[in-house]
């Protein structure tokens, strides 16, 4: 007899990380596919009833599914579909890992003491429940973790070969001794030295909109590299510590080419926390451009040319703090 489940399809980030690797000892699967939200809602994969999706869209098919975002709720609702038809589950939850973690528990699934820890830190690092930047800094093994996946890789097989690997280890060992391994070790050195250049860009393509005052939203606006730069937009919160939100408008590319796409990714900043009319997921699905969560999230514009690209970023900056002054 066949097992019920063959695979697991899951976010490429932390989150997506150890929610696969509670599936994987859970479930006892071995495969396991990593994917974005854009992959998902267009239908890139092949998703069937034996897969696990984590921490991503409602695909239209799959034996089960977890996930947290506010936003792929709403998009249920609009398709009509109830969460009492889907095996699985849907919670509010700081991270998806928690959902899973849960779900499992309550089934009699008996995880090893070090999950607890590991599933604590993603609550941190993807709810971004930091207190102050201080906070934020600090080196945890989670936080070391979460930043040996954001070093840079030279294409997505790398990266998604990296993730593989840490699932294993997330499985099979707690974060303080994953951080000492030797491949995570180098990822962690790497991320440090490119902190550094993220930093010198962050000076270059940053800054507050004229017309905002209050000096609340800073921009960092990467549309005239001809290369999507890595940067982590929180960053920002080291030059600009009155801040309260992160916009990156970052240039979209197609088989390598540029285009006159872009992409827009905003967050709430670790001064911003507490604040708790600020919803930025709210504002992308207002602009029916993109979702996310109450503190992070992003979408994508479409123009046909540079002339209408140039004017949509205008417009779009001027919209978003427009709705973000309105949640006062």
């Amino acid at each position: 007899m066949k097992p019920r489940y063959n695979r697991i399809i899951t976010h490429n980030d932390m989150d997506g990380v150890v929610s696969a690797a509670l599936c994987s000892y859970a479930l006892g699967l071995k495969k396991v596919r990593f994917a974005g939200p854009a992959n998902i809602t267009r239908g890139d994969l092949r998703v069937g009833e034996r897969d696990v999706v984590c921490d991503l869209p409602y695909p239209l098919v799959c034996g089960l599914w977890f996930d947290h975002h506010e936003g792929n709720l709403e998009e249920l609702k609009l398709r009509g579909i109830s969460l009492d038809e889907i095996e699985g589950r849907f919670d509010l939850k700081p991270s998806c890992s928690r959902v899973v973690f849960e779900y499992f528990s309550e089934r009699g699934v008996k995880f090893p003491s070090y999950f607890e820890e590991t599933v604590r830190e993603t609550d941190v690092i993807d709810g971004f429940l930091y207190s102050s930047i201080e906070e934020w800094r600090k080196e945890t093994p989670g936080k070391l973790v979460d930043n040996s996946i954001k070093a840079s890789t030279a294409n997505l097989k790398e990266k998604y070969l990296y993730l593989s690997h840490l699932v294993w280890l997330l499985r099979d060992h707690p974060l303080e001794e994953v951080v000492k391994m030797d491949r995570v070790k180098e990822r962690i050195e790497r991320y440090r030295t490119e902190e550094e250049r993220m930093l010198r860009l962050i000076e270059q393509d940053a800054g507050f909109l004229p017309f905002d005052s209050e000096r609340e939203l800073v921009v960092l606006d990467l549309s005239r590299h001809n290369r999507r730069p890595w940067v982590i937009k929180q960053l920002v919160s080291l030059l600009y510590p009155e801040a309260l939100a992160v916009l990156e408008i970052f240039p979209i590319f197609e088989g390598g080419v540029k285009t006159t796409n872009f992409g827009v990714s905003m967050s709430l900043t670790v001064r911003a926390k507490g604040r708790d009319s600020k919803d930025i997921g709210e504002i992308m699905r207002q602009l029916n451009i993109g979702d996310g969560h109450r503190g992070a999230a992003g979408g994508i514009v479409r123009a046909r040319s540079k002339v209408e690209m140039l004017k949509k970023k205008e417009e779009l900056l001027k919209r978003i703090y427009e709705l973000w002054k309105a949640q006062r």
